[in-house]
């Protein structure tokens, strides 16, 4: 899913038209000079870390460009607290608000978070979002995404997920998860591509996760590991449209390497068994992995993907980030071929919105293709 912000822009509600000729009074032009001047001061203020807040948020919005979605207008509310106000060592939790519209016609709502608890005994990672997006269908498969023949559809997705993780040893949590996901896609031009598949399927299913997560701050860290183990299963009887289960692991890693400068790298791995539906496979390019694809043009049972990226702090608020990674589609692991691995590389802006919370504007290139991306806090 791609959560879209970002370039500001204010539109006076109060704003007048004045006619020719006419005049404008000192108590208008004050009362506009004020309203700039509390935006400006706003901005100014809005990375300054206020520990005396039980909820610090903030707000930001305006137009955004990207070359599937085209031109569109998002905006995003992020807010940072602590449940334990007393103890500023451990990392705030925090939430995101989130929609966006393009000319596309596509939108999303949604909403995000990491809620941590005292002493970090519990952890509570949540995301729920509702989006409709004019997509391309290329089929399932490298050689598929490789093909110039794709349909044009309408996909509306749902998807509702928890995981409520428990901390068993230093840094290390074990939980369950829970996951909704509703996809339905119509009006396509060619819908023999679905091979003969439903255009919609359901998945509902709980599972277990392992987790081990030492990162100094999560939306935005600086040095650490993250470790995550994820086995969900979404069986018939409780509502799924097929029997499948899919097992997932990430691995990151962040490391100062000198002043302003961080280091970021990235390894997942996507594996799903048994009858997974077209539109629950795993798909490559997103604003997080694999910048620079069209979203799903290349799917498959499988998906290893991973990355690097160097982040640079350049003056003030203001930072750049290069990076590159690679990804593969496969349907087993006896079919994974090393020629079919998918390059992506880049650059980045980051701004800096809240105090280790960046807007982020990146440029990636795949083969073949690039996209823009803007959003908040790192792609990982």
């Amino acid at each position: 899913m791609r959560k879209v912000l970002v370039i500001l822009i204010i539109v006076c509600s109060h704003g007048t038209l004045i006619a020719q000729g006419s005049f404008v009074s000192d108590s208008t032009k004050i009362a506009k000079k004020n309203v700039f001047s509390r935006l400006i001061e706003y901005f100014e203020k809005s990375n300054e870390v206020n520990n005396d807040k039980r909820f610090d948020f903030s707000i930001i919005g305006g137009p955004h460009y990207s070359s599937d979605t085209k031109l569109g207008l998002g905006l995003v509310a992020s807010g940072l607290y602590r449940l334990d106000r007393e103890d500023l060592s451990m990392s705030p939790s925090n939430v995101s608000l989130y929609g966006d519209i393009t000319t596309t016609g596509a939108y999303v709502i949604g909403i995000s978070g990491n809620t941590l608890f005292p002493k970090l005994k519990y952890r509570i990672d949540a995301d729920m979002y509702f989006s409709y997006k004019p997509s391309r269908y290329w089929g399932i498969g490298y050689d598929a995404g490789r093909k110039d023949y794709y349909s044009e559809f309408d996909n509306l997705t749902t998807e509702i997920k928890f995981d409520f993780l428990k901390k068993i040893t230093k840094d290390t949590y074990l939980g369950i998860i829970t996951n909704f996901r509703n996809v339905k896609g119509k009006d396509f031009d060619d819908i023999s591509l679905l091979n003969g598949e439903s255009d919609k399927s359901t998945a509902i299913g709980g599972g277990l996760i392992f987790s081990y997560d030492s990162r100094d701050f999560i939306p935005n860290p600086y040095s650490g590991f993250y470790l995550k183990l994820e086995q969900i299963f979404y069986p018939k009887f409780l509502g799924s449209t097929y029997n499948f289960n899919k097992s997932e692991f990430i691995f990151r890693y962040y490391r100062q390497l000198w002043k302003g400068a961080v280091v970021a790298y990235d390894l997942q791995g996507i594996f799903n068994n048994g009858d997974a539906s077209w539109n629950m496979l795993a798909l490559t390019g997103d604003s997080h992995q694999m910048r620079g694809y069209y979203i799903g043009q290349y799917r498959d049972k499988k998906m290893i993907q991973t990355q690097v990226e160097l982040r640079q702090k350049i003056y003030r608020r203001s930072g750049a980030v290069v990076w590159a990674g690679a990804g593969n589609v496969f349907p087993k692991f006896s079919a994974f071929d090393w020629k079919h691995t998918l390059p992506t590389f880049g650059i980045g802006y980051r701004w800096e919105f809240k105090n280790r919370v960046n807007v982020r504007l990146d440029y990636g290139i795949g083969k073949g293709q690039s996209a823009f991306y803007f959003n908040i806090n790192e792609a990982f």
